[in-house]
């Protein structure tokens, strides 16, 4: 008999766990957002904004504000070239392209979506908007473009991201202006968005056809080493987990001639196949053990003691972020991956800046800090977000950038640029580079680097805040906090701006010399997430957890 207390995490989801996704449609175009409710207002988070209709927070006129905002943003800016667009797999993704069509026809804006009438992984429109603003002659106008995803979010969210021309996640100055002047336009009633009915728009002479998919895939031998894929013979299995990736896998085993098995086609909007999460929620997250456990289950050891594939691979539903399952180890902590990506492709890309410096979020782990010193390189720690990133790798003088959550891009063999936002596909394909290259897996590779530099434990926890501690948190100075040790060691640095770049963390770092804690207010809930590290074993990081907990608490009481 089964436990009822038991945890539903790692399981196939239930039909109780399923949106219904005629009402979750009805209420995108019935529901109209309550403005006096904050949460149902717009708001541009680090990706986007994001909601779900049935919250009223992701409606039809949420979509409509935000792009004629969007549309009155470039015309201040001078933005005149084509805007590409394109969504993920989720169920309000395609209802939101259209709206979104709908604006931008009535305003005259030259308009690409995708040729296939498929999905659109982020890194492809990324690279898309990259590849035609370098490719364009001297004084043409510039593209810029629109992600409609709510990335690893569940079936039931909707998400609305912009990319201007640099081809990244928009800074917060774009994203404030967009989102005032989009709350500005909601509460007049939408009076002052310009609009015409859907195929009125898709027939007009401004909206055009564009293939993401080819565009994206014909240019990988440009950033990785096929070559080696290929004639080591790498076993990969790739999972698109529902999403945007989908029709892009089968392509790059098929055009480069890979050993590359599409491990689940299925699109389901519901994501009835997806093992829950560690909540029991269904959220394509592919860092997730709970979210990743059918790949891990087909990854285990046949009766003959060998794995289905030498890697494995998963994404989210847009394809910026990775997952990496190796036979030996796993699926690997991102942490570990990005620090076993950064050592091999700082010592294989001879075509890069020898200048060029290492890119990490403030709290992703301290190995990375360690290996950056190992190949004698400069390491730049800047707040979350990738956005963080994107001029080091226009410049090539940061060729990598990595986050914590499974997110990062590097340049191009020859040092260009290859995407400014994070590409799941890239970093997954990379770990079958790594495998033939070396002839290790990267969790083996991990291993070596431990070895060389000690093993971290890391973990993230969440802590009560109100609100207003909350806001007291984001706002810390580093003279706030008096404390002279952590967990027995002495405090090295207090931080409330990135030592890389100087922008406030919205929250506070503290470092000693064998660990770290970083916390960050949450932006939608009561809590404030602390993560934290030590090299000193798990112990040590239960007494880090504590003491961080009292400190943080004691400031913002």
């Amino acid at each position: 008999m089964l436990d009822p207390m038991a945890s539903r995490a790692g399981t196939v989801a239930l039909p109780q766990d399923l949106v219904d996704i005629t009402a979750l449609l009805d209420a995108y175009f019935d529901v109209t957002p309550d403005l006096g409710d904050p949460a149902q207002r717009v708001a541009f988070g680090t990706s986007g904004h994001r909601g779900s209709s049935l919250k009223a927070s992701f409606n039809e006129p949420h979509i409509l504000a935000i792009t004629q905002a969007i549309v009155e943003y470039r015309g201040r800016q001078g933005i005149t070239g084509p805007l590409f667009i394109g969504r993920d797999t989720h169920a309000l993704s395609e209802p939101a392209q259209n709206s979104a069509l709908e604006v931008l026809a009535a305003n005259g804006v030259t308009v690409l979506v995708d040729a296939r009438h498929g999905y659109t992984p982020t890194p492809a429109l990324s690279h898309a908007i990259l590849k035609y603003n370098r490719e364009a002659a001297p004084g043409t106008p510039q593209a810029d473009g629109i992600v409609v995803t709510p990335s690893h979010n569940p079936p039931g969210d909707g998400g609305f991201k912009y990319n201007p021309p640099h081809g990244g996640p928009a800074d917060t100055d774009a994203t404030g202006w967009i989102a005032d002047r989009a709350n500005q336009l909601l509460e007049n009633g939408l009076r002052g968005v310009k609009r015409m009915p859907l195929n009125d728009a898709l027939a007009a002479d401004t909206t055009g056809k564009f293939d993401f998919l080819s565009s994206y895939v014909d240019d990988l031998p440009s950033v990785l080493n096929l070559d080696a894929i290929r004639n080591a013979g790498v076993r990969i299995g790739a999972d698109p987990m529902g999403g945007a990736s989908v029709d892009y896998w089968g392509e790059i085993g098929e055009r480069h001639q890979l050993n590359l098995t599409v491990v689940n086609p299925t699109v389901d909007p519901q994501w009835a196949f997806m093992t829950l999460d560690w909540d029991e929620k269904i959220r394509m997250d592919c860092s997730s053990p709970s979210a990743m456990a059918s790949l891990i289950k087909r990854m285990a050891a046949g009766a003959d003691g060998t794995a289905a594939y030498d890697v494995a691979t998963g994404n989210d539903a847009d394809a910026d972020r990775h997952g990496i399952v190796t036979p030996d180890g796993g699926l690997m902590n991102p942490n570990h991956y990005l620090a076993v990506a950064i050592d091999y492709l700082y010592r294989n890309r001879s075509g890069w800046n020898p200048e060029s410096v290492v890119g990490k979020t403030l709290v992703s782990s301290s190995i990375i800090d360690r290996v950056a010193a190992g190949l004698g390189r400069k390491l730049v720690e800047v707040p979350v977000g990738f956005k963080w990133f994107v001029p080091g790798l226009l410049s090539g003088e940061g060729a990598f950038g990595g986050e914590e959550s499974a997110g990062a891009s590097f340049n191009k063999l020859d040092g260009s640029v290859w995407t400014t936002d994070k590409d799941g596909i890239l970093l997954a394909l990379l770990a079958s580079e790594i495998t033939a290259v070396t002839g290790s897996s990267p969790s083996q590779l991990y291993k070596g680097l431990t070895d060389q530099f000690g093993s971290p434990v890391y973990a993230r926890i969440d802590a009560a805040a109100t609100r207003e501690q909350k806001s007291k948190l984001g706002k810390l100075s580093a003279a706030d906090v008096t404390a002279t040790s952590l967990a027995g060691e002495e405090i090295t640095a207090k931080l409330t701006e990135a030592p890389g770049n100087g922008a406030p963390i919205g929250g506070l770092k503290v470092v000693t010399e064998n660990a770290w804690f970083a916390a960050r207010p949450s932006g939608t809930e009561d809590v404030y997430k602390i993560y934290a590290e030590s090299f000193k074993g798990a112990d040590h990081l239960a007494q880090v957890q504590k003491e961080a907990k009292a400190l943080v608490d004691g400031v913002i009481a």
